[in-house]
């Protein structure tokens, strides 16, 4: 990162405090607190403080990295174990291997447009920490013909009903890069 003056001053505040050198006839440096206190946010029934964290989770997407990249191109990738006699249905979400066999699966791209049915559905209307959606919404479970799991996903619009036809939609313009990339829109 490239210092500029703001940070340059940042990083002048923020100076290092002497090591003791224990040395005999110095002077030992004392610990001092650089960091920044802490908001109060309330003091009754207890204190409050406000504690900032960050947390960059470096997550990988492995061997399912086929299925995110189908996503950010409009593809709905679903995977096939390649084992005669074993499950022959589309798992979706995918699986890298073989949840029967441990083989390692095959990738198949589903042809567009993908029409599934809400097998079932629940309104989130009060989503937890971390949800990036607006709400409230559907979260909706979606049987689509092939496969041998149920896909979950969100409703982007109107209101669910069991039984009720979605087709596939991809937000390809600005992805998110998770499956938050795949959404379900009423097929009426």
């Amino acid at each position: 990162m490239k210092a500029t003056k703001k940070n340059k001053k940042e990083i002048k505040k923020i100076k290092k405090p002497r090591a003791s050198t224990g040395r005999r006839g110095t002077k030992k440096a004392e610990i001092k607190f650089i960091g920044k206190p802490m908001l109060v946010e309330k003091t009754d029934p207890a204190m409050v403080i406000q504690w900032p964290r960050t947390l960059i989770h470096h997550h990988t997407y492995g061997l399912l990295t086929p299925f995110f990249e189908g996503l950010k191109k409009g593809i709905l990738r679903a995977t096939r174990c390649p084992t005669p006699g074993c499950e022959k249905g589309l798992w979706l979400p995918p699986r890298a291997d073989c949840p029967d066999c441990h083989a390692r699966m095959e990738w198949v791209d589903l042809h567009n447009p993908v029409i599934g049915e809400i097998f079932t559905f629940t309104r989130v209307e009060y989503p937890g920490f971390g949800i990036e959606l607006s709400y409230p919404y559907y979260q909706i479970d979606v049987k689509i013909p092939g496969c041998c799991t149920i896909m979950k996903g969100y409703l982007i619009r109107g209101e669910a009903k069991i039984g009720m036809k979605v087709k596939a939609g991809f937000r390809m313009r600005k992805p998110t890069n998770t499956i938050l990339d795949l959404y379900w829109e009423p097929l009426e």
